[in-house]
């Protein structure tokens, strides 16, 4: 099975967990910028919510990448929101890209809001979170 790690993070949040998924399961844990080179059957996509949406250039991989991509599986931070869940699993859907039902999701500092998450028990949980993924 291949599996793929990719983030997209303005703040170091969303890098976090990848890194921590990349330690998991064996793949690189790569931005967003980097486009995928050979078809992944699970990537897990790591991102955060910014001004309540899902940034343009997460959006741009998808699109880039769809013929590369089986299935996503949603790993997300936000501040305010309760995860991206909703806005990439309809990205995907208009792309022909299957998304996983399970997401991790978890708070994201900003600014005076959340300080130091994810913190180390989000770290262990996105761990955890990759082992059940990955069977």
């Amino acid at each position: 099975m291949r599996i793929a790690v990719r983030y997209y993070s303005k703040t170091g949040n969303a890098k976090k967990l990848a890194e921590a998924i990349a330690d998991e399961t064996s793949a690189k844990a790569l931005p967003v910028s980097e486009p995928l080179t050979e078809y992944t059957d699970i990537l897990f996509l790591c991102n955060s919510v910014y001004w309540v949406g899902v940034d343009g250039n997460v959006k741009k991989f998808i699109a880039e990448n769809k013929e590369k991509i089986g299935k996503i599986v949603n790993v997300s931070t936000a501040a305010l929101i309760e995860s991206s869940y909703a806005q990439i699993k309809k990205l995907c859907e208009q792309s022909g890209i299957s998304v996983s039902a399970d997401e991790f999701h978890c708070k994201g500092s900003f600014q005076m809001m959340h300080k130091g998450k994810p913190d180390n028990h989000d770290i262990q949980a996105v761990k955890t979170f990759a082992k059940k993924i990955m069977g």
